[in-house]
C-alpha cells in the first residue's frame, strides 16, 4: 500500500474542460449539525420548520451529504454528493428539505467510508431503481478501520458493490478527473499532495491479503468542483482526507482558475491528532481569499472557530438544510 511520500497519480491528468456555469447551489442535505433558527443571508437560505407539531424534521448525524445544482443557459442540473451514514437520516432529510430526487443526474462517493455512503440505502427504498451514474475511485471498495491509541477499533465498512449493481446504477470507477452533468461539473479524482504539514491520517488501516496495514493517504479521498461566471470555482469536499489545502491547489491545478468562489464540506481538523495543522490550514484558507467558506462535517469545533475569525466575512456555519448559492 502507498504510505505518505508515495505518489500514484492516475496517468494523463490534464487541464479538465470544464464548461463556467451561470449559477450554482449547494444544498447540506446531512451534515453533524441542525439548528433551524440560524439566520441566513443575501445569498444562503436556511431551513425553517414552520410546524413542529409535524416529527418529520430535519436530523444530523456524523455523515455528510449534499446536493449540487449547476445552472446553465436556463437548464438546472443536480448532483447527490455522499449520502450521509444511516438510510433513515439521508431519506428522511431528502423527503423534509422536499429534494426532487427523481431529477438526479449523477451520484458521486466521496471516499469508502461508511458515513459517506451508508445512506444509499434509504434512496434506493424510496425511490426505487435509479439508471444513474454512480462515480467512485477504486480504492473506496476497500475495508478499513481506525485504531485508536486507546486501543479501541472504528470498523468503517465500504459500499456494497452487489447492492449498487442490483439497484441499477451504472458504476465509474476512475482515479482521475471525470466530467458530469454535460462537462460543468468535476469529479476530481486522486488528490495531489502538495503541502508538507498534511500528511494523512495515521491511525488508519486497511485490510489486504496479508492483514491489516496502514492506509494513512486514503488515496480515494476525491471532490465536485463547478466554475461559477465570475465567481471562480465553488469545491464540495467529504473529508477532505487528502488535506483541506491540497483539495484547494488541486483544483486550481486540475482547471487553471485561481480564483475560488467557495468551499462546503470537511476539513478533518477535529481530534488532536490534526489540531496541530489547524492554524496553517486556516492561514492558507485565508490567504486563497475564498470568497465563501462553510466547514462541515470532520472540521471540528475548533478549526471552525478559527475560520471565523479568521475570515468573519466568508465564514458561514453549516447546517443540515443551508444552501448556499453562488
Amino acid at each position: 500500500m502507498p504510505v505518505a511520500g508515495d505518489a500514484p497519480w492516475p496517468s494523463g491528468d490534464r487541464l479538465a474542460q470544464l464548461k463556467p456555469v451561470d449559477r450554482a447551489e449547494v444544498t447540506i442535505v446531512m451534515d453533524n449539525f441542525v439548528d433551524v433558527l440560524m439566520a441566513g443571508s443575501e445569498d444562503v437560505d436556511r431551513y425553517l420548520a414552520y410546524d413542529w407539531s409535524d416529527r418529520r424534521q430535519l436530523v444530523a448525524e456524523h455523515g455528510f451529504s449534499a446536493l449540487l445544482t449547476v445552472e446553465s443557459d436556463g437548464r438546472r442540473s443536480s448532483v447527490l454528493y455522499d449520502a450521509g451514514l444511516t438510510p433513515d437520516g439521508l431519506g428522511r432529510n431528502l423527503d423534509v428539505l422536499g429534494i426532487p430526487v427523481e431529477d438526479l443526474r449523477a451520484i458521486v462517493i466521496s471516499h469508502g467510508h461508511a458515513d459517506h455512503h451508508g445512506g444509499l440505502e434509504g434512496l434506493f427504498a424510496r425511490y426505487g431503481h435509479r439508471r444513474l451514474p454512480l462515480v467512485i475511485h477504486p480504492e473506496a471498495w476497500r475495508e478499513r478501520k481506525v485504531v485508536f491509541p486507546t486501543g479501541t477499533e472504528l470498523r468503517l465498512p465500504p459500499p456494497s458493490r452487489a447492492d449498487i449493481e442490483a439497484e441499477g446504477l451504472e458504476l465509474i470507477e476512475e482515479r482521475g478527473q471525470t466530467l458530469l452533468l454535460d462537462d460543468t461539473v468535476l469529479v476530481s479524482g486522486q488528490v495531489e499532495r502538495v503541502t508538507e504539514f498534511e500528511q494523512g491520517f495515521p491511525i488508519h488501516y486497511v485490510r489486504s491479503d496479508a492483514g491489516w496495514e496502514p492506509d494513512p493517504m486514503i488515496w480515494d479521498d476525491q471532490n465536485v468542483i463547478v466554475d461559477v461566471k465570475d465567481r471562480g470555482l465553488v469545491i464540495v469536499s467529504g473529508c477532505s482526507h487528502s488535506g483541506a489545502v491540497n483539495v484547494l491547489r488541486n483544483a486550481q491545478r486540475l482547471t487553471g482558475q485561481g480564483r475560488i468562489g467557495g468551499f462546503i464540506g470537511g476539513c478533518h481538523l477535529t481530534g488532536g491528532i490534526f489540531e496541530p495543522i489547524i492554524e496553517p490550514t486556516v492561514d492558507a484558507f485565508s490567504a486563497a481569499n475564498i470568497g465563501r467558506v462553510l466547514p462541515a462535517h470532520c472540521t471540528g469545533w475548533k478549526a471552525a472557530h478559527l475560520f471565523a475569525r479568521v475570515m468573519p466575512t466568508a465564514f458561514v456555519q453549516p447546517a443540515v438544510g443551508t444552501v448556499v448559492r453562488f
